[in-house]
């Protein structure tokens, strides 16, 4: 039977999924000794520096060259600490939530793979060869961001006029990109979300992470990516 209604604590189930996937695995890694953490970071972080290929000898990495792929994505299960995971969550559940009830489970955890994909490229090219390993979903959830607003906002969408609360919200056919970013509320979406980034960029806004880095060229990877291929996950005919 088709969703009717939209429960303000309904999780999409995929998201309640990928959700306590990221927290089991936090957990268990403070469960488990220093050594054994390590090998957890070693095995699925990404580490730019796998492919300098100028490096005399390869590094010793477990997973050799499958790892090399694998880690594009796994990347995104693990995160630095508590508060990294609590962040990244709260934000998954708000934009990863309306972009699941729309693309299906399947469609869905493809896309995370793909925007997480997209975000470790980006920060590959800008970090090549660095030692530092990247870990955390956020290149994953600024897809699901941009994904989210080439919909929500339109009307009869999750945030647009005559949102009559239904499932139907999430089935709003999408306008063009070239409307998508004439759109006053995107606008203003898009300026807050790339002056924030860029505010890390430039070291601006370290303070509000402590001791910790953010790595603001996954974010615009997997957010460019989220914008640009979002037609290709979409189920939904788009407005013409």
């Amino acid at each position: 039977m088709a969703r009717t209604s939209q429960p303000i604590f309904n999780l999409p189930p995929v998201v309640a999924a990928l959700s306590a996937l990221l927290v089991f695995i936090h957990v268990l890694r403070a469960a488990v000794d220093e050594e054994t953490d390590l090998q957890f970071l070693l095995w699925l972080a990404f580490v730019p520096a796998r492919y300098d290929m100028s490096l005399p000898v390869r590094l010793p990495l477990p997973g050799e060259w499958a790892a090399d792929a694998w880690t594009f994505v796994t990347y995104a299960l693990l995160h630095g600490d508590a508060m990294h995971l609590i962040v990244n969550l709260v934000w998954f559940l708000a934009f990863g939530s309306a972009v699941a009830w729309r693309f299906g489970a399947f469609r869905f955890t493809a896309f995370f793979a793909v925007t997480a994909a997209a975000g470790a490229l980006a920060h590959l090219l800008l970090h090549w060869g660095e030692f530092v390993p990247l870990v955390g979903a956020s290149a994953a959830i600024s897809g699901c961001m941009a994904a989210a607003i080439r919909f929500i906002f339109e009307a009869g969408g999750p945030l647009g006029i005559f949102c009559d609360g239904s499932s139907r919200a999430y089935s709003v056919p999408a306008a063009p990109l070239s409307e998508v970013l004439r759109n006053p509320q995107v606008l203003v979406f898009l300026g807050v979300w790339f002056v924030i980034n860029l505010g890390f960029g430039l070291g601006t806004l370290d303070e509000l992470v402590g001791n910790g880095t953010v790595a603001w060229e996954a974010h615009v990877g997997g957010f460019l990516a989220g914008l640009l291929l979002f037609p290709f996950f979409d189920p939904v005919r788009a407005r013409e």
